[in-house]
């Protein structure tokens, strides 16, 4: 058994839950967020703590174990807190903006670039350079977030390019210059 999935989830007081076969749904102050479950995997819902546990013995269910319970923890977190992410951008004229709700980079390419967020998901833009992705579902503001860095990633020599916050980006050496 996964040693994560054994771990008993505590609900806050101001979330409720439903479970409807495969299908849990947790509504918040935040929001409301709804994922279906696996086949093998069962919840248990107590008063105020959510236990999650497997059919069966199989590998599947084993490995699905662990995931399950982060996921639905996920979940609880996202409507009750909310999840952000901040990334900056580093260079000299790079810089980036809302539009509407839109995000637009200027990032060193001939044209800007426009990134237009999901549903439930909202871009901040602070000093031209520091941009925070948030929401409730953690793995949609991962992947928006995500999705900003790819546009151009930092590069190794200057270091110019979007990062997220406390990213270290290891650096090369230039040119090794003449000599021996």
């Amino acid at each position: 058994m996964s040693r994560i999935g054994k771990k008993i989830i505590l609900l806050p007081t101001n979330l409720s839950t439903q479970f409807d076969g495969h299908t849990i749904t947790v509504t918040g102050p935040k929001g409301t967020l709804s994922r279906t479950l696996p086949a093998g995997i069962n919840l248990e819902i107590l008063n105020d703590t959510i236990s999650v546990t497997t059919s069966g013995q199989t590998k599947m269910a084993s490995q699905l174990h662990g995931l399950s319970r982060t996921l639905i923890s996920n979940m609880i977190e996202g409507v009750s807190n909310g999840f952000t992410k901040k990334l900056q951008i580093q260079g000299v004229g790079y810089r980036s903006q809302i539009d509407n709700q839109d995000l637009i980079l200027s990032v060193g390419y001939s044209h800007v670039v426009k990134i237009s967020p999901p549903q439930n998901i909202e871009i901040k833009v602070e000093n031209n350079t520091n941009i925070t992705v948030s929401g409730i579902d953690k793995e949609v503001v991962g992947q928006v977030a995500s999705t900003i860095r790819s546009t151009r990633p930092p590069e190794p020599y200057k270091g110019k390019g979007i990062r997220y916050q406390g990213e270290f980006v290891r650096r090369k050496a230039g040119k090794a210059g003449k000599g021996k």
